[in-house]
């Protein structure tokens, strides 16, 4: 019963079902309540937004500056490159489905919230894309000037802020949330659009087998292996990921199935690559919150983001992806502020994306985690291609 209690799934869960219960029955003074601590807690989360960003982005690049290879380069860009093409087809899906789903725009005969009985205003120390450029130029110029006393400062505010997301942002997301629904609740919004969540979410899951058919056959048609060899070992691997939600607590067992998986994969490959794909490689993560702002956007206010606002979301939403927590949830906390900066989304937008993406979250690290063989098999078959010698493992598992 504690390691139910302990899921933040279930927490999520039960914070929905409290909050839309609360909403169906509470007056307007429970109502001015609600309304204010939603609007502190907030406040709170979106001022950690920006000390998130550099907290994670910035020693994720001054550690791939330290140890600067081609083989690392490769990587990074095979990770990126994997992220923002899923998220551009999540966009595609997005356009072509989402205007089919029968949704009502929520403003549409809604009840009007009361207001707050007091606001507390946190400012941000600075804006989302302020924080992305200072994690990028923190990062490279310590990389560049081997500045090691500042990539020992960066690695313990890496430190401080994880135990900010795990001690801060993730216990607060369960009333957060329970809030929110209680307000969609009063309102009548989340009634009338149930049925077009469920509908969301399955059709983000085959978006996840859809594009790791495509990262697999590229990988295979790259390196000129079949990929069924890699990826009929991944079963405990993904079945780990969908219990833990987390990439890191799932990198013991996908370890063991790459290693299954030598050859067609190259054993040093697997050792230098599996390990760094599970922390910037995320698709399957990118790939949900694609879909999720469009449709979130189109329930909230009514339409779908345009085409311009959502290629560039896509794009830098693929760098976020590399530096974001490994936490659940970590992409869609990590940008908070992208979604809100280029596509104007309010607190309860955020939070209702905050809540479908985590609803669902173990199936897109399972996706992720899965994804990391085929990027794995692509290293391999550039090393062989390009004659760099392998190099004795070290790690016996």
């Amino acid at each position: 019963m504690k390691k139910i209690w302990g899921s933040l799934p279930f927490r999520l869960l039960l914070g929905v079902v409290l909050g839309i219960v609360l909403g169906q029955f509470a007056g307007a003074a429970v109502m001015n309540v609600v309304v204010t601590a939603k609007y502190i807690i907030g406040q709170l989360i979106n001022f950690c937004v920006p000390l998130i960003i550099i907290g994670f982005i910035a020693p994720s690049i001054t550690k791939m500056g330290s140890n600067a290879s081609r083989m690392l380069g490769i990587a990074i860009l095979c990770a990126y490159l994997s992220s923002i093409f899923a998220a551009l087809l999540s966009m595609g899906a997005g356009y072509a489905l989402i205007p089919h789903l029968s949704i009502v725009s929520a403003a549409e005969g809604l009840r009007e919230l009361p207001e707050a009985v007091f606001q507390l205003d946190i400012p941000v120390i600075m804006s989302v894309m302020s924080a992305l450029v200072l994690s990028i130029l923190l990062g490279l110029t310590a990389a560049w000037t081997r500045a090691r006393t500042f990539a020992s400062l960066l690695d313990e505010f890496q430190r401080m802020v994880l135990r900010m997301v795990t001690s801060v942002v993730i216990p607060l997301l369960p009333l957060f949330i329970a809030l929110t629904f209680c307000e969609l609740s009063w309102q009548g919004t989340i009634t009338r659009q149930l049925p077009v969540f469920i509908k969301v979410v399955l059709i983000v899951m085959a978006g996840h087998y859809i594009w790791l058919a495509v990262l697999y056959a590229v990988g295979g048609l790259y390196a000129r292996a079949n990929p069924l060899d890699i990826i009929r070992h991944y079963g405990p691997a993904y079945l780990t990921a969908v219990g833990t939600m987390s990439s890191a607590a799932t990198l013991a067992v996908a370890l063991r199935c790459a290693k299954k998986s030598v050859p067609p994969l190259r054993d040093d490959m697997v050792d230098f690559g599996i390990p760094l794909f599970a922390n910037i490689h995320l698709c399957g993560s990118v790939l949900t919150e694609v879909f999720f702002v469009m449709t979130v956007s189109q329930i909230l206010y009514g339409y779908i983001p345009s085409l311009t606002s959502m290629v560039l979301f896509c794009l830098l939403l693929g760098v976020f992806a590399i530096g974001a927590p490994g936490v659940p949830g970590g992409t869609v906390v990590a940008s908070l502020g992208l979604i809100s900066s280029v596509l104007g989304f309010d607190d309860t937008g955020l939070a209702l994306m905050l809540t479908i993406f985590a609803l669902q979250d173990s199936f897109g690290t399972a996706c992720n985690v899965t994804g990391d063989g085929a990027l794995t098999l692509i290293l391999s078959g550039y090393a062989r291609k390009h004659n760099i010698p392998e190099q004795k493992s070290s790690l016996e598992l």
